[in-house]
């Protein structure tokens, strides 16, 4: 079960993390003594140009990409200090992940495509399609489960995709670029759902983008740049102007 975490706990702490690639003279430092925090209840976006760490950052915090220095405690528990499978089983039982394209297998039914990360954990299949129906209506698409990805536009099948996060209840929800795909209308949709998913109990939600049209959903903004978090906003609407400029390239 996940960690019982009170509201505005912090459950993400990111402190001096260091990644590169390459080595000798074609070694480049992606991410430089990096220090960032996400709490419960919050809507965290990271914003940033292209190449500056964003992904990079995230797929650390999400415990898929290991760091060459520093510390990232997720729910208090050392990620950089954990062996491959209990990382693994850490993952699955509080993390759940959206992507831009949504990864989702076209020979399967929408309830199916859902049900993956409980299957992965062991649920009866029979249980698994009862909870991912379930979360299915709550994204508006109960009566679709019978239906392929193939039927549904981009907008709908980015709901599947956000109940395929959210199915077996993960405590830290992390999205990288869910709008970039979508049209203005559908991103609106997308985003109103995340407010919801990031005031459940104990739930935070981390965001990559460069949409600026999304910044207003944000509680906090974190913006990188060359590696290194270079700004903090606690407030959405408190975002200066340059923000919208630096983040879209």
């Amino acid at each position: 079960m996940p960690y019982p975490i009170p509201s505005h706990q912090l459950v993400v702490s990111v402190r001096k993390v260091e990644k590169s690639f390459g080595s000798g003279n074609n070694r480049l430092h992606v991410l430089k003594h990096v220090d960032l925090e996400a709490r419960t209840g919050e809507i965290l976006m990271l914003v940033g140009p292209s190449g500056c760490g964003k992904t990079t950052l995230l797929s650390a915090i999400a415990g898929t990409l290991s760091v060459e220095g520093g510390e990232i405690e997720v729910f208090g528990q050392p990620l950089h200090r954990m062996s491959g499978g209990a990382l693994t089983d850490f993952r699955a039982k509080h993390i759940g992940f959206i992507f831009q394209q949504f990864n989702l297998i076209p020979t399967l039914n929408l309830a199916e495509n859902v049900s993956v990360p409980l299957l992965i954990q062991g649920v009866s299949n029979r249980t698994a399609i009862k909870r991912a129906r379930a979360v299915l209506e709550s994204v508006g698409l109960g009566d679709r489960w019978k239906d392929r990805p193939g039927k549904l536009s981009g907008g709908q099948q980015q709901r599947v995709a956000i109940a395929r996060a959210l199915v077996h209840e993960p405590p830290l929800v992390i999205c990288d670029e869910p709008t970039a795909a979508l049209d203005a209308q559908n991103g609106e949709i997308v985003l109103e759902l995340f407010r919801v998913v990031a005031r459940a109990p104990g739930r935070a939600v981390i965001i990559v983008t460069h949409d600026s049209r999304i910044f207003s959903y944000a509680d906090r903004i974190a913006r990188m740049d060359d590696g290194e978090i270079v700004e903090v906003h606690e407030q959405a609407h408190l975002i200066p102007p340059h923000f919208e400029h630096e983040t879209a390239h």
